[in-house]
C-alpha cells in the first residue's frame, strides 16, 4: 500500500497572507490612504506595486520549486523504466543514450535494453507511436515483457510473441482507462491504431547475429572505417495493427567480428531536419565517428549526439534513442557487473538551448 503524506499549507501561505493584511491595513488604517492628493496616491501605489511584486516572487519561487520536483520524478522514472546500461555485458561494450523531443521532458517514446543470457546477449531497440509522457506506460510494458523473456524463452521468435501479447494487453487496458464508451477492440478506438517498431536481436558467443525486425530501421555495422548497413530481408510489420505470422524465425545476418560495433537507432535520427529541411546524414556522422581508431562506443555517442543536436540546432522534433554495440571479447579485459552505463539524455536535452555544437556527457 503506498501512502501519500500532503504537506500542510500554512507554511507557504503565510507570506502571502502577511502582505495581504499590510495591503489592506495601510488602506483601511493609514489616514494617509485616506486623502485624495497626488503625493498620497502615489505613496498608495508604490505601496501595493511592492505587495505585488513580493507576491510575483514568492509564487515564482514556488513554481521554480515544484518544476525541480517534478525534473527529480522525471529522472527517477526514466532510471526505473529506461534503465542505465551496463558498460559491458558478457565481452560486448555498451553505450546508449535516449533524447525526448518534449522540451523539459527526460522519458520519451523511444526504449532500448540490452540483457546477458545463457542464449547471448539479447537487445531490443523500439520506437512507440508518439513521443513524451504519454508513451511512457507502453514503453514500461514493452521493457518489462523484454526483461523477462530475454532470460526465459530460448528462442528469439519466443521474446517477439511475448512482447506482442505484453503490448496488446496494455492497450487493451490503457483503451478501457481512456475510452471506456468504446470497446477495447472497436475499430474507432484511437488507442486502436497504436504501433510500435521493434529490433531485437541475439549476439551469440561467437559473434553470429540473430534478428528479427518489426518495421524498424536496420542497424549499421562498423569495420574499422567502414560503415554498413545490416540488411537481412524484408522487415515484419510493426507491432500492434497486425498479427505475428505463425512461424516466426530469427534471421541469420552474419557474425559480429572482435572489434567491429552495432549501431542501433530510431527512425528520429534519420529523420532529424535542420532549419532548411534537410535530413540529418546519419551514415556520414559515423563515419566522422570513426574516423580516428580505435575508438570507444562512448565516444561515437557523444559524436552522433553532439553532430544530431548542431543539425537540428538543439530542437530535434522526435524522440532518439541510440545504442552502440562493440564485440570486445578476446581483449582479455574483465567484465564489470556492477558497474553501470549510463543515459546522457539529461545532458543532451540541456544542450538543445545551445545552437553550437554540444558535447554530451557519458556516467560511466
Amino acid at each position: 500500500m503506498i501512502r501519500i503524506k500532503a504537506r500542510a499549507p500554512t507554511g507557504r501561505a503565510v507570506l502571502p497572507t502577511v502582505w495581504g493584511a499590510v495591503a489592506v491595513g495601510y488602506k483601511l488604517g493609514c489616514p494617509l490612504a485616506q486623502q485624495d492628493g497626488l503625493g498620497a496616491r502615489i505613496v498608495t501605489s508604490a505601496v501595493f506595486f511592492a505587495v505585488g511584486t513580493g507576491l510575483i516572487f514568492h509564487v515564482r519561487r514556488a513554481l521554480l520549486r515544484e518544476l525541480r520536483l517534478a525534473r527529480r520524478v522525471a529522472r527517477a522514472a526514466q532510471n526505473v523504466v529506461l534503465r542505465p546500461l551496463p558498460p559491458r555485458l558478457d565481452g560486448i561494450d555498451v553505450a546508449a543514450a535516449q533524447l525526448s523531443a518534449d522540451r523539459g521532458a527526460s522519458v520519451g517514446g523511444d526504449l532500448y535494453e540490452a540483457v546477458a543470457t545463457e542464449h547471448g546477449v539479447r537487445v531490443v531497440m523500439g520506437d512507440v507511436r508518439g513521443h513524451g509522457l504519454a508513451a511512457l506506460g507502453t514503453v514500461a510494458a514493452l521493457l518489462g515483457s523484454f526483461r523477462e523473456a530475454a532470460h526465459d524463452e530460448p528462442e528469439l521468435g519466443r521474446v517477439l510473441r511475448r512482447l506482442d501479447r505484453a503490448l496488446a494487453r496494455h492497450l487493451r487496458e490503457r483503451a478501457r482507462a481512456e475510452h471506456p464508451a468504446c470497446g477495447a477492440a472497436a475499430p474507432d478506438n484511437p488507442v486502436a491504431e497504436e504501433f510500435v517498431t521493434v529490433l531485437v536481436l541475439e549476439i551469440g558467443r561467437d559473434g553470429e547475429l540473430r534478428v528479427l525486425n518489426c518495421g524498424h530501421p536496420w542497424p549499421y555495422v562498423v569495420r574499422g572505417v567502414r560503415v554498413e548497413q545490416l540488411s537481412c530481408g524484408d522487415p515484419l510489420p510493426p507491432l500492434g495493427p497486425f498479427p505475428l505470422p505463425a512461424e516466426l524465425e530469427a534471421l541469420s545476418c552474419g557474425r559480429l567480428l572482435p572489434g567491429e560495433s552495432l549501431v542501433l537507432f530510431t527512425d528520429g535520427a534519420e529523420d532529424a531536419r535542420d532549419t532548411h529541411g534537410r535530413f540529418f546524414p546519419l551514415p556520414a556522422a559515423l563515419r566522422d565517428a570513426v574516423s580516428d581508431q580505435p575508438v570507444s562506443p562512448q565516444t561515437v555517442l557523444r559524436t552522433l549526439f553532439g553532430a544530431l543536436l548542431h543539425h537540428t540546432a538543439g530542437s530535434p522534433a522526435d524522440d532518439v534513442a541510440l545504442l552502440v554495440l562493440r564485440n570486445g571479447r578476446g581483449r582479455g579485459t574483465v567484465s564489470c557487473p556492477g558497474a553501470r552505463g549510463g543515459d546522457i539524455s539529461g545532458s543532451a536535452a540541456r544542450a538543445r538551448s545551445a545552437p553550437t555544437h554540444p558535447q554530451p556527457t557519458t556516467h560511466r
